[in-house]
């Protein structure tokens, strides 16, 4: 089966120093990008994160910090990524949370800010949840009968992510061959933002789905507390929340306004 795009489709996965995706670092990242026409482009690049692989990521990827040592730092391949990246929409395994907003924070630290709006997201553990909740090495078992040999490798996991997609594709009917409908399709529930921490309520408005704040509208909540903005701007939140709840917070206080 051939992917229906109107734009390329770049699947990617990363393997990183760890799992927060604002403090973390990239170490590997491998891509595939899929045109409209059916060719392909593909390449893995080693990074050095400029800070230790802890020894319990290292268990689970096999990349050690002599592997990365004389490997790029991400500024340096960051032109190069974000001009493959730009043009296309995305796809991936569990990216929806952890890839693209990881990538998006090491965009950000190169200087160059990585555009969310207009740009369409499948998440394939997504729709592999919503379908037959399993890991991608059973995803791949299940959907294109082989063993995943090389899970947790970067290249493996990507172009197993790729296959996977092409077989759900034939194997659900009520499955769209376009992205517009897999990127709706594979969204977490509501979410606003890729990380889930805004959602959209029953009356389509933006609320928080995290902490003291969980059910509450997000103007609601910066009417009546307004430091709690700021409070979010300072945590532990990935810039694409950020943003989000930034472009919320103009909209009760302009920028003009005092």
């Amino acid at each position: 089966m051939k992917l229906n795009l109107e734009r390329p489709l770049v699947f990617f996965d990363l393997e990183t120093t760890g799992i927060s995706t604002t403090n973390d670092r990239i170490i590997e990242i491998s891509w595939i990008k899929v045109y409209p026409d059916g060719h392909e482009d593909s390449e893995t690049l080693r990074i050095n994160p400029s800070m230790p692989i802890p020894p319990a990521s290292t268990a689970v990827h096999h990349i050690t910090d002599a592997d990365v040592a004389d490997a790029p730092k991400f500024s340096e391949v960051a032109g190069h990524l974000y001009d493959t990246f730009d043009d296309s929409d995305l796809a991936g395994y569990n990216s929806n949370k952890f890839d693209v907003p990881m990538l998006i924070e090491e965009f950000s630290r190169a200087g160059l800010n990585f555009r969310v709006y207009g740009r369409k997201f499948i998440d394939v553990q997504n729709i592999f949840h919503k379908m037959e909740p399993r890991t991608l090495v059973g995803a791949y078992k299940f959907y294109c009968g082989k063993d995943l040999t090389q899970a947790h490798s970067a290249n493996a996991d990507t172009r197993a992510t790729y296959e996977v997609l092409l077989s759900q594709l034939e194997r659900y009917d009520n499955l769209s061959n376009d992205v517009a409908s897999l990127a709706e399709f594979s969204r977490s529930g509501r979410a606003v933002d890729l990380a889930g921490r805004i959602v959209l309520n029953d009356a389509g408005e933006p609320t928080f789905n995290f902490g003291k704040h969980k059910g509450k509208k997000v103007k609601d909540v910066f009417r009546t507390e307004r430091s709690f903005y700021s409070w979010m701007m300072q945590a532990d939140f990935t810039k694409n929340t950020k943003d989000v709840i930034t472009s919320i917070y103009f909209e009760v206080y302009p920028p003009s306004s005092k």
